[in-house]
Formats: structure tokens, sequence, C-alpha cells
């Protein structure tokens, strides 16, 4: 179906509210959406309510937060038809806000209108109106402190975890819906029952058959609905830094020359601008940052696979194995995360993790091409930048000729491109710190002293 055809055919898409149920063990949101003409959609969202705490649903920063993590989940179900009118009938927003809304909708949709060879005007693609009331509700009066840590199940909450072990008693892992790696994750490093929230968040089906029928449909900026959810969670827990696994090569974008990014809500740009809208909209008392902001991803490969054996072989970042906690062997991820770690670790040792000879499958030939900069464009994918992923292999050629071991075909290859005659001798720099990012200074300090322990460790390999 063509996305002016959809518009012009259903032209309003409604946020009319949201309705918040609690017992003692859960708080549970319904949604209330419509595209009008075609249907109504009724997503949930339930939380595991900490021990003991009472009608928390009554709060003005929950009710706040609610509202708020229905404009992010609202994105899902506009795309269907992508309606150029959107009007809230709960809540309000003022000029402000309807800005840095329709920002992050259009930033966030950049895959989307990409693949779906939508030309979106960044003004004219949506109209946001906010005919409700003002949220309403009781002032929290607690006391917020420790460290929420969204857990993934993949290298980087690892490292998150790591480097703030030293704090584990102020800590909670969180996680969003049942996913295998991420729980297996979190349990490995000592977190479970109570120091583990799991929330789910559930589709409406009628959304998925719309999507079969052939509505529009496309990546989201599922990073921004995370971080809404977690500043819910953080404030009925009371947990004062939300603590995430976002790397500096998030700001690269995927398609060379435009600002088409497949991870935009991964970039410091939307952290910054996500902190100023928390602060002056929904609470001061949360403060979300990127623990792994100021490192590239080659330090963080350093300090991961300095991590046990454990660790290595839970983690998983397959988005395509990730129901099942499996790596495929075929995706542009499961390529990725390979050749990050074969700067540090032996093939035998990739093997035992990933299953697979994946340095030497030929089929992954067009994926390294991508991924290293050879082919212009990346694959929309949450991987590192090109020059990242040129310097692991630069130093995975170089440990492996040192060491006497044949190269696998990938990396032949490789050498007879003019990229290894540009990146033959360069190296991580253990040391430089990314100065963009919002990580409070106590904070970078163990950063800087697990820096210098897994650049001693290397060194000594």
């Amino acid at each position: 179906m063509k996305f002016e055809e959809l518009r012009t055919k259903y032209p309003a898409f409604y946020y009319h509210g949201f309705s918040i149920a609690e017992n003692d063990m859960e708080l549970h949101i319904r949604f209330d959406f419509e595209i009008y003409g075609l249907s109504n959609f009724n997503p949930d969202f339930v939380l595991k309510k900490p021990t003991g705490a009472e009608d928390v649903g009554s709060l003005y920063e929950v009710r706040q937060a609610c509202f708020h993590l229905g404009l992010i989940e609202l994105i899902s179900y506009w795309k269907l038809t992508c309606s150029p009118n959107v009007i809230i009938e709960c809540g309000n927003l003022n000029e402000e806000q309807v800005m840095w809304w329709k920002n992050l909708y259009f930033h966030g949709l950049g895959e989307f209108f990409y693949r779906n060879e939508i030309e979106a005007d960044p003004k004219r693609f949506m109209f946001i109106t906010t005919i409700g009331s003002k949220i309403e509700g009781i002032k929290d009066t607690k006391t917020y402190k420790g460290n929420m840590i969204p857990v993934g199940g993949g290298k980087d909450s690892f490292v998150t975890l790591d480097l703030l072990k030293g704090k584990f008693e102020d800590n909670v892992a969180f996680i969003i819906n049942h996913i295998k790696s991420a729980e297996a994750s979190a349990k490995v490093a000592g977190y479970s029952d109570d120091r583990l929230i799991l929330v789910e968040r559930s589709l409406d089906p009628r959304m998925l058959q719309l999507n079969k029928e052939g509505y529009l449909n496309g990546h989201t900026p599922f990073s921004a609905l995370a971080a809404f959810a977690s500043v819910l969670t953080a404030i009925i827990y009371g947990k004062k830094y939300i603590c995430l696994s976002n790397e500096a090569s998030a700001n690269e974008s995927t398609i060379k020359g435009s600002s088409v990014n497949h991870q935009y809500s991964k970039t410091f740009d939307f952290e910054k601008n996500f902190n100023m809208y928390l602060e002056k909209y929904i609470t001061r008392d949360v403060h979300y940052f990127s623990m792994l902001r100021p490192l590239s991803e080659l330090q963080i490969a350093s300090i991961f696979c300095s991590l046990s054996d454990e660790t290595l072989l839970t983690f998983r970042s397959c988005n395509v194995g990730q129901k099942e906690g499996i790596w495929c062997g075929h995706c542009a991820k499961c390529l990725f995360v390979c050749l990050m770690l074969s700067a540090f670790l032996n093939d035998q040792k990739l093997i035992e993790i990933f299953g697979d000879d994946m340095l030497n499958d030929e089929s992954l030939k067009d994926l390294f091409e991508q991924l290293s900069g050879i082919q212009e464009d990346k694959p929309f994918e949450c991987v590192g930048t090109r020059e990242e992923v040129n310097v692991a292999i630069c130093m995975a050629i170089r440990n492996r000729l040192q060491n006497k071991q044949e190269l696998p075909l990938l990396y032949k290859y490789y050498q007879s491109t003019e990229f290894y005659s540009y990146y033959h001798e360069r190296t991580i720099n253990y040391l430089a710190l990314n100065d963009e990012n919002l990580v409070p200074m106590e904070y970078v300090e163990l950063i800087k002293e697990r820096l210098l322990e897994v650049e001693k460790l290397w060194e000594n390999n």
C-alpha cells in the first residue's frame, strides 16, 4: 500500500488515553489508540512492583511517565498508515514538547522512511494536536538512590554490569520481556529475584494482522521506548541512575552521507535531548546516561574479552536468534561481534563462542564489505563504525601473523584491499575517552581504572 494513499484514506490517528490498574504485585498499563476508520489498538505494559509498594499509580511522576510511554508506544501503530494528524486526547503538550516529539519520531523513523521509499518532510509528515487536560497526581517524596541497568543480553550490557560490580548492593537489572539471553546474562552477573526487574510489553495482535495485510511496516526507535519504560520503572523503584550500554559508535549514520541512522535513539544526540526533556517534564530525580558512551567498540571488546568463560559463552547479540537464545551465524550483528572479538581472541575460541567459523564463511563476504566500508552503506543493524571494524580486523590479522597462524578466508581477502594498506598499523588506544557523554565523574573514574587493567592484561598476552 502507498504512503500518500494511506494518509488520504486515514487522515487521523488518536491517542485516546491510558488506564492504570494495580494490585500488591503489579502495575498494569493499557493504552487506547485508534486509526480512525481502520482499527483501535490496546497494547499493554505490565510492571512488577517493589515489595511493600502501595498506591504507586496515583503518583504524579508515575502517571506522567505512563502518559509519555504511550507517546512513544503509539509510533508502532501510527506507522501502519502514517496518518498526517495525530490527536492527543489525554495529557497535554506545549509547543516545545510537540517539536521535541516530532524530532524524535522523524529521526527515529529514518530507516522506516528509507526502506519504504518515503520522502517524508520533517515539518509536514505529522501534525500533533493535544486536547487533553494536564496530568495530575500526588507528588512523589521518596529518596532516589542506586543504579538500574538495562540488560539486553549482549556484550555491551555485560561490560556495564562489570564496570558497576563494585556498587552491586545498590544495583538492579532491568529487562523488557522474557528474552532468554538477557535473563541468562543478568543471572550470570548475579542479578536474580529482587535484583532483576522484568517488565512485559505486549503488541496488539490487530497491528500484526494489518502488517500481514500489507499496511506499512518497518523499524521503529525501540531504544526510545526502552528509555521511557526504564524511566517509569526507575521512578517506581526509586533508582537515581539509569545506566545504559550505548557506545559512541551509535552516532554514525547507517547510510553514508545521510542522517539515516538505524541507531538514532542510541545516539548521544538523543541521550542529551532525552535527559533535558526528562528533567523538565517528568522528573528531576532520575538521570539517564550511557555508561559506555565514552568508549569505542574496541575498548568495550577489550573489557568484555577479559571476563569469565561463562560470560563469553552466555552472551548473545544476535537479533535473529534472540528468542531462542542462539547465534544465527549469518547476520550482520553476528559477524560484527565476531570481528570485534577477533582482535583479542583466537579462532578456536571464536568458534567455541559462536558455534560457526564465520571468518571462513565465504557467504558472509558481502556483509563483511558492508561492515568494513568496502561497500558504502552499513547494514541496518546496531554495529560499530567503519573505522572501528577496520582497526579490529587489522589487530586480529597482526596477532595471527605474529603467532604464525593461518589467516581465515575473510582476512586473506581483506589483505588484498586498499583498506588493509591504510589501516594495517592502526591499533586500540585503551585510555582515550570520548568527551561527549553524561557519565557522572565518579563513574568515569571506574571506567579509567578498568581500562588500565585490561591494557596491562592484553599487552602481557
